[in-house]
């Protein structure tokens, strides 16, 4: 089954299987850039209406494959994917229902912003949020 890619082209589809690639890169990119440690943060993809792809449980996000990702209704029952599904993807789910224009979430836990959330200190505004 092919999908829309997110630039909206409906004439450029890209497979599943493309896109749960994609994401696993995107995961080994957040794991390199020292943007989560261990198994933290999660990230998602709508592929459509009521299916969400999703990042598993206990998995580091540099260590990814294809296969580990999960499939899930908007209501959180998974229905795909051999490992068990994020904990936190009703979280996800939350914007994917309240935002139908989005089409994918990454939530990370930087050390950095979670140092400074622990200390009580504002994110300094002159940089990027990277």
């Amino acid at each position: 089954m092919a999908y829309t890619s997110t630039n909206g082209n409906t004439g450029n589809r890209v497979s599943e299987w493309k896109i749960k690639d994609l994401m696993c890169d995107i995961g080994r990119r957040i794991w390199l850039k020292g943007f989560c440690a261990g198994n933290e943060g999660n990230h998602s993809y709508r592929l459509g209406e009521n299916r969400i792809l999703c990042t598993p449980t206990g998995v580091s996000k540099g260590n990814l494959k294809p296969d580990d990702l999960c499939l899930v209704d908007l209501e959180g029952k998974q229905v795909g994917g051999k490992r068990r599904r994020t904990s936190e993807i009703l979280l996800h789910l939350a914007i994917y229902k309240n935002r139908p224009d989005v089409k994918a979430v990454i939530h990370s836990h930087p050390p950095h912003a979670t140092a400074f959330a622990v200390a009580g200190v504002d994110l300094p505004t002159c940089i990027h949020p990277e």
